[in-house]
């Protein structure tokens, strides 16, 4: 199949790329040249191009399918304006196949109602955090295209996926996700929203990228949704041990060093960080039936747990010390909410 990627070297998106490129796939990647994630897979043709400046997208596209003829599958792995996706309605009608939104899972209901997550019963309803509203506003646009004209659409609703650049702790930077591991090693404290035990699924991006696959130029996915995660369900003291043990570090003492914090507590101290990834996100129970994708793509089973890829992303970091970059503005946040909260639970108990 023909196939375009716009993005294609971020995070999730560079298990899939190389994924498509080995199933023997003819696979084009526009972007803006600049991710840090991964370089894009060889035998991909890329395009350069701000996908942010319509006219010379759509020019880009223009001539991309005047040189190489129409598209199976167009996938869109970094559309978070609702403005953006009518826009891309307009530039692929008609020359693809299938239009592949990749939005997220944490659209659905906040806090949930339900312990799973279905996509035939759980609706999208997050009032925490604006992205995760985008994302719900832009998928709506989506299906009113479908029923309007027949636009070809698929949803895909990745939860929190790592990949070996990346440490999926509770309250961490993205940015630079080293700094919390560089907290751990300096005993100083590491937060977590509540008591750390509410319940959180982890996905390999290659155990996405199988399922993700499947779904391309699959005509029973048009004018559905899917989740793709994995069935690897933690607490968040969970999580954060396996970090610790494979930096070498013991699991008690950082579960010791650790400050639980109330998450409305989170959200007075800093409503900006902590509001939409956290109370919207993260301090909620996660946990998905994917029944649904597994209907499609029958084979799907994921073959990564947490427990074990956290050491190759630590490896990772160790290899280049520029990897281990840290967030000094997320460490500042990060000792001052630490330090007002000891400070309030000291006079408490004083």
């Amino acid at each position: 199949m023909r196939m375009l990627f716009i993005g294609g070297t971020g995070l999730i998106s560079s298990a899939v790329s190389p994924l498509v490129v080995a199933q023997g796939h003819d696979l084009t990647l526009i972007n803006r040249g600049t991710s840090l994630k991964a370089d894009a897979p060889q035998g991909a043709r890329v395009i350069v191009a701000d996908v942010n400046d319509t006219a010379s997208f759509r020019a880009a596209i223009k001539t991309d399918v005047a040189a190489n003829g129409e598209y199976d599958s167009v996938v869109q792995w970094i559309g978070f304006d609702p403005d953006h996706i009518s826009r891309d309605i307009e530039t692929f009608a008609g020359i693809t196949r299938q239009y592949v939104f990749i939005s997220s899972a944490s659209a659905y209901e906040t806090p949930p109602g339900f312990y799973i997550a279905r996509e035939s019963s759980t609706p999208l309803v997050n009032p925490y955090w604006q992205y995760s509203r985008d994302k719900a506003e832009s998928e709506a646009r989506l299906e009113s295209a479908h029923r309007e004209t027949g636009f070809p659409f698929t949803v895909v609703r990745p939860s929190h996926t790592y990949a070996h650049c990346d440490i999926p702790a509770a309250i961490n930077s993205w940015t630079h996700p080293w700094t919390v591991v560089d907290r751990m090693k300096r005993g100083v404290p590491i937060l977590v929203p509540g008591d750390g035990t509410s319940l959180w699924t982890l996905t390999d991006h290659r155990d996405f990228a199988q399922a993700f696959a499947g779904l391309l130029g699959n005509e029973k996915a048009i004018g559905e949704a899917f989740h793709i995660t994995s069935d690897d369900v933690m607490t968040w003291n969970q999580i954060h041990a396996f970090i610790a043990s494979a930096a070498g570090l013991d699991p008690e003492r950082i579960y010791e060093q650790t400050v639980f914090v109330p998450t409305d507590l989170l959200v007075r101290f800093n409503k900006d960080a902590f509001e939409g990834p956290i109370k919207g996100d993260k301090a909620n129970a996660a946990i998905f039936d994917n029944a649904k994708v597994r209907s499609l793509v029958p084979d799907y089973r994921p073959q990564h747990c947490f427990e074990d890829a956290i050491h190759e992303s630590i490896a990772w970091f160790m290899e280049k010390p520029e990897r281990r970059s840290i967030d000094t503005e997320a460490n500042a946040l990060y000792d001052d909410v630490s330090a007002r909260f000891l400070r309030g639970v000291d006079a408490m108990f004083s």
